[in-house]
């Protein structure tokens, strides 16, 4: 292997250990935005009576909030080139679509009888990959070498 070949597969070896070592810290963010989330709904839901709709609600707007300051802070640490208004907006417009596709999933395996905290388990496999192709490549996207 010559030289040039060395330092190329090294460079490689460590954007790859640099990506997977930030999938992991998003990984954490997602979790505790779902476990929060799944315990405040819980409470809600179940402790206190409240309709699925309006726990789901308030389970999000926490879980949100937690969510995106471990990926600003942590995991996307290192790509934040635009201004904080910028990554909160594409955030806010990226999470209320997933809310939307969120909502139907939950509200679509309920009408068949699954109850929602089967739900949750099920839609965070959808939304583990698709917000971390977001956030990678829009929300917090690598900075245009010029």
């Amino acid at each position: 292997m010559t030289f040039k070949k060395f330092k190329l597969k090294k460079q490689r070896d460590e954007k790859t250990k640099k990506e997977i070592n930030r999938f992991f810290k998003y990984w954490i963010g997602g979790g505790l935005y779902f476990w929060l989330g799944y315990a405040i709904f819980a409470i809600c839901y179940s402790g206190l009576h409240w309709g699925w709709f309006p726990a789901k609600i308030l389970a999000d707007v926490i879980g949100w909030s937690s969510n995106y300051v471990v990926q600003r802070l942590w995991a996307f640490k290192d790509r934040v080139h635009l201004s904080e208004m910028q990554h909160a907006a594409r955030y806010i417009l990226i999470e209320s679509i997933g809310f939307v596709l969120d909502y139907l999933i939950i509200f679509g395996l309920k009408s068949i009888g699954i109850t929602p905290y089967i739900g949750f388990f099920i839609s965070a496999g959808f939304f583990t990959i698709w917000s971390y192709l977001w956030y990678k490549y829009w929300i917090f996207p690598e900075k245009k070498k010029i």
